[in-house]
């Protein structure tokens, strides 16, 4: 049973489940609802990197703080095109381009973006954006050129948003949520794990996501990638069972979704992502960067996929079932 009317109780209940128990109840959920051979092999690109106007306490790309990234405009779409090429030839279905943006305006650059859109899903892949906030008309447009999952993260608790970024509200992000909806577009939405955080907080976050009024089709658990110059630079590792327990909480909540093991790979071992993924992680960032900050080769997931018996899942597979189907 879907269930998207969960109260606090209940979740703090699995949530501080003893953490045996709470990876077997997740991996018999994960079993029933997903095929656990499969994992979604996502890539992810910066097409505009930098110069961003917001504070995200975590974020490289900000451009109040001095992190050595420098500001890229926009990518031309040839260029684009070819990266996305050459992550499908590596086994990757799903595409996402990031942009360093407060929101989207009606310009040129949105004009642009538009036009990767098409092309990217020319080529096949699920097509993903993230772009900042957009606006129900901006969402519908994306839509008409093909986008197939926009990704807006709620990054923490309600309560404890404040301490992260001051320049845009938690409701800011949950109506473009609620407008990518509205298009049609599957959303994508989850948070990071290690920005100063309560455990009560992140109960929180996942109370969100699994009582708005459709589970997102994808929930990217972050562990934060401590970046020097970003005011959380001195925060500490996050530790592996606290990713394990997220994973499982998240998979048991919300059982359908692909629940996505994000940043944070480079510092695991592969026994600790083979974990996440007995927790119930199914879908994964592949490439050797997420938008600025490292992550494992392609070869090094590879190597991983056959150590663990696991397999790229297709491309628009959910839709492909409902064609057969009717």
């Amino acid at each position: 049973m879907i269930r998207n009317n969960w109260v606090l109780e209940e979740i703090q209940e699995i949530y501080n489940t003893p953490l045996l128990e709470l990876i077997y109840r997740a991996a018999t959920l994960h079993r029933e609802y997903n095929d656990t051979a499969e994992v979604q092999v996502c890539t992810l690109l910066s097409i505009k990197t930098g110069g961003c106007s917001e504070d995200c306490a975590y974020c490289p790309q900000a451009a109040r703080y001095n992190t050595g990234v420098n500001v890229q405009a926009l990518m031309q779409k040839d260029e684009v095109l070819k990266y996305a090429q050459k992550a499908k030839d590596a086994g990757s279905t799903r595409f996402c381009m990031g942009a360093a943006w407060r929101e989207v305006r009606d310009n040129r650059d949105f004009d642009r973006v538009l036009d990767m859109v098409k092309g990217v899903n020319e080529l096949g892949m699920e097509v993903c954006c993230t772009l900042g906030m957009l606006t129900e008309g901006q969402a519908q447009k994306l839509a008409e050129a093909g986008l197939y999952a926009y990704n807006h993260n709620l990054d923490t608790s309600s309560e404890y948003y404040n301490e992260i970024i001051t320049t845009r509200t938690y409701d800011d992000r949950l109506q473009t949520l609620d407008n990518v909806r509205k298009a049609g577009v599957t959303v994508c939405c989850g948070g990071i794990i290690g920005l100063g955080e309560t455990h009560e907080d992140r109960i929180k976050m996942l109370h969100t996501l699994a009582t708005l009024p459709e589970h997102p089709e994808s929930v990217p658990i972050n562990a934060l990638v401590r970046v020097k110059g970003t005011p959380l630079e001195n925060n500490a590792k996050v530790d592996i069972w606290d990713m394990v327990r997220m994973i499982a909480t998240a998979r048991i909540l919300m059982p359908a979704t692909m629940v996505r093991l994000s940043a944070g790979r480079t510092e695991m071992s592969v026994a600790e992502q083979a974990m996440c993924f007995m927790a119930g992680a199914n879908s994964i960032f592949a490439g050797d960067k997420l938008l600025t900050t490292p992550n494992p080769t392609f070869e090094e997931d590879n190597t991983m996929f056959e150590l663990l018996g696991l397999k790229p899942r297709e491309a628009f597979k959910e839709e492909k079932a409902f064609s057969h189907t009717h």
